[in-house]
């Protein structure tokens, strides 16, 4: 067995005060809450790095990954990032003001905007997006490709079941 962790220090409390209760479950999201604060954390950092938030990566990989012309309307970015347009708007005045995207009339409405990464952006993206695999895969590495597939296809069983449960 692997050295103990914190997770099971509180869980041999728990023995401890409540022996009658399985703990199993308790002890997975234990560390599931932990891994997915040191992740965000490494994550983060290479974003700030780049002199990005988290969620201003977010919209410039929205709009790479959109394909050429790389534009998209600011209401199809919030709902793709599941952001409140309030929210978008400020990165968007953000991302404007760094140079990265620019805000122009839709060709067909005037009325309506569209939002699409400048040469700079996409360069920049391009570069975070890179530094942002490399990081992830990194923080993967203690495990083999085989424990990797396995934990995605795991993760992915447990993240479609508890989706088709909220409905």
């Amino acid at each position: 067995m692997d050295e103990p962790d914190a997770v099971d220090a509180i869980a041999d409390q728990w023995r401890t005060e409540r022996p009658d209760l399985d703990l199993t479950a308790m002890a997975v999201f234990g560390r599931l809450g932990r891994l997915l604060t040191v992740a965000t954390a490494r994550i983060e950092a290479v974003f700030n790095a780049h002199g990005l938030r988290a969620g201003e990566f977010d919209v410039l990989a929205a709009l790479r990954r959109s394909g050429a012309p790389f534009e998209l309307t600011p209401s199809v970015l919030a709902d793709t990032l599941m952001s409140s347009r309030a929210g978008m708007t400020g990165r968007l005045d953000r991302l404007e003001a760094a140079g990265l995207v620019a805000r122009t009339a839709d060709r067909v409405d005037r009325r309506a905007v569209r939002v699409a990464l400048t040469d700079e952006g996409r360069a920049l993206v391009d570069e975070v997006v890179a530094a942002h695999t490399r990081n992830e895969t990194a923080m993967l590495s203690p495990l083999t490709a085989e424990e990797v597939a396995t934990l995605d296809t795991l993760s992915r069983k447990l993240l479609r079941d508890w989706e088709r449960s909220e409905c």
